[in-house]
């Protein structure tokens, strides 16, 4: 028996945002020094380095709840359950609810909360809590779903990935460049088949490395001086997912029935189309083996990092076919992965 997916949903918000929305914003160094590089030429190095060319933002009157419920949606009817007979809502996000305009985050009540409602879900054994993981957040969820039904306490579950990066981007810092909007979600329940979830791993790492992704003030010091923003240090969060993730990817492959030539595709957080391409082929190596052709999808492209969010938007793309020369069939198996603030990593292996 297998806990699979029964029901997969996404939002991807209908803001276009390319490259040159950023033409006259006037970015900064971190110690507040004007970069010298025109704007033209910092898009066009962000593009050859993350991929991004494009990006989606919520529209004003969204939040990210609102965002995370119409990917609930989308996964219940994609289900065809009766919400009542959800167990679980595990929303995985970072920054709760943030205001168009405002930098203030709203957690109280929880954002599961908000889409239960939403849902007009009236069982009150449907519990509802959010997963605060960085931008693994929605596999650490999938992961907590799969282990609630393992043990009993769960027969179907509602996992959500949502975020509203747009939000908390200081407009001086060229990593504003790349946060995203969107959200997506799966129903995951117990099967009489064999496939779904095989096997998992999570990792947190907390020393240094929890310094790599934090809140931090603007680069203009006349702005907002006591406001914070979301602040990475990009090099470190590079050298870190390359020495971490593909012995994370291959520790998940080798305590489980698998080995690497079973796996068909991997679907790993759009972060970086760069630093991807480099985790998937550090993998390979480890078995001294090529990377295959096709074997990673990736659509930061046009849809920036939108945290959570993006391996669910993903899958629902593939399963829909959206993607040329991607597609999932019946028995392929698929390696999902992800690294963030924390730092964190996680990886399962599904079989579908």
């Amino acid at each position: 028996m297998g806990n699979h997916f029964t029901g997969v949903g996404n939002y991807i918000p209908t803001k276009t945002i390319s490259n040159l929305f950023f033409d006259n914003h006037h970015f900064l160094d971190e110690k507040g020094a004007t970069i010298l590089q025109d704007n033209a030429t910092i898009a066009y190095k962000l593009k050859q380095i993350t991929g991004i060319e494009e990006r989606r933002y919520a529209e004003n009157s969204q939040v990210t709840s609102d965002l995370g419920y119409l990917a609930a949606a989308s996964a219940i009817k994609n289900a065809k359950i009766n919400v009542e007979t959800i167990d679980y809502i595990i929303f995985a996000h970072n920054f709760g609810d943030v205001r168009y305009g405002t930098i203030q985050s709203d957690m109280v009540p929880s954002l599961a909360a908000r889409v239960k409602h939403k849902l007009k879900i009236q069982n009150p054994y449907c519990v509802a809590y959010d997963v605060v993981f960085g931008c693994p957040g929605w596999i650490e969820g999938v992961i907590q779903a799969n282990a609630f039904i393992n043990a009993g306490l769960a027969k179907r579950c509602l996992v959500i990935g949502a975020e509203t990066l747009s939000r908390v981007v200081d407009r001086h810092d060229r990593d504003s460049m790349i946060y995203a909007d969107g959200a997506g979600a799966v129903i995951i329940e117990s099967g009489e088949k064999n496939i779904g979830i095989q096997a998992h791993l999570s990792a947190s790492y907390a020393n240094v490395e929890k310094e790599f992704l934090y809140f931090g003030k603007s680069y203009n010091s006349d702005h907002c001086p006591d406001t914070k923003y979301i602040k990475m240090h990009g090099r470190k969060i590079y050298e870190f997912a390359l020495s971490k993730v593909p012995l994370a990817m291959k520790k998940c492959i080798d305590d489980s029935l698998y080995n690497i030539d079973d796996i068909n595709k991997i679907i790993i957080h759009q972060a970086n189309e760069k630093m991807d391409e480099a985790i998937v082929k550090r993998f390979y190596r480890l078995y001294d083996k090529n990377t295959p052709k096709d074997i990673m999808p990736m659509v930061i492209h046009k849809l920036g990092n939108s945290s959570v969010a993006t391996v669910p938007i993903l899958l629902k793309m593939i399963l829909n076919d959206e993607l040329e020369n991607h597609h999932i069939n019946e028995g392929d198996v698929v390696l999902f992965a992800s690294v963030g603030a924390g730092m964190n990593i996680n990886t399962f292996i599904y079989q579908f």
